[in-house]
């Protein structure tokens, strides 16, 4: 009876997992390869995910920082680096930066998988700041 119940509540803790990162984009499921840039849909995977990734979580990457020195450019987060804008119907318009910057692309990353392994947002936050800050000036307070 233990060992079921232990296996009840590890698929109960998947399930709700599943719920949580299903939810945690407010732009719904990742725009397809072909929506995105042509110099993106060319890019590197790890590249194209990552832009798909800051479309479909624009919570989780507006909450951390990047370290680039893209703050001089007006960004103001790592989505900023991906996204420029999203209109009143939802149409994205891009940010190429990230196409050719590998720490925008690395913080990313890191934060898909800490989110994958179920890391909280103050979390990946710590784990950003402690990580990329000798790189550069964070473009978040």
């Amino acid at each position: 009876m233990v060992h079921w119940i232990g296996e009840r509540s590890t698929w109960i803790v998947v399930l709700v997992t599943a719920a949580i990162l299903a939810g945690c984009g407010s732009a719904g499921d990742s725009p397809p390869v072909e929506a995105l840039p042509a110099e993106v849909q060319t890019a590197p995977v790890a590249v194209r995910e990552a832009y798909q990734f800051a479309v479909e979580n624009p919570a989780v990457l507006t909450a951390i920082p990047c370290y680039c020195g893209c703050g001089a450019m007006g960004h103001t987060s790592n989505y900023a680096c991906y996204v420029a804008d999203v209109d009143e119907s939802g149409h994205v318009s891009y940010d190429l930066h990230a196409l050719g910057c590998s720490i925008c692309v690395d913080i990313t990353r890191d934060a898909m998988r800490l989110l994958g392994q179920g890391t909280d947002l103050a979390a990946i936050r710590t784990y950003v700041d402690q990580t990329y800050s000798p790189y550069g000036p964070s473009n978040m307070p």
